[in-house]
């Protein structure tokens, strides 16, 4: 069973960039599927970003051409690069893989706060 840790976040300006990680305590060399969510205030959790075992990636369009998401097998870490940051991206980030989600298990999350 995969745990996972998110870090990376904090508090920046609009237009800057942050990159969070996720660090997982077992392999996800055979995770199908790893995604970044976020649940910002008064709101539901969405899929913010997926990436595949083959490298396939695909994003919310709320982020398209911004965000990067990416994951180093040997690590066991996912990664999700933020660039051009808006307000509106200001939410607590969680990692989870496709298991974890369908039992609706979470980490900490990790908070990105984005000033105007």
């Amino acid at each position: 069973q995969v745990h996972v840790v998110e870090s990376g976040g904090g508090l920046v300006q609009a237009g800057g960039s942050l990159r969070l990680s996720c660090v997982a305590s077992g392999s996800i060399f055979s995770d199908n599927f790893m995604g970044w969510y976020r649940q910002a205030p008064g709101k539901q959790r969405e899929l913010v970003a997926g990436i595949t075992s083959s490298g396939r990636t695909n994003y919310a369009n709320s982020v398209e051409g911004r965000f990067t998401i990416s994951r180093d097998n040997a690590a066991n870490t996912l990664y999700l690069q933020m660039n051009s940051l808006k307000p509106e991206d200001t939410a607590v980030y969680y990692c989870n893989d496709l298991a974890r989600y369908a039992l609706g298990s979470w980490g900490q999350g990790t908070q990105v706060t984005v000033s105007s």
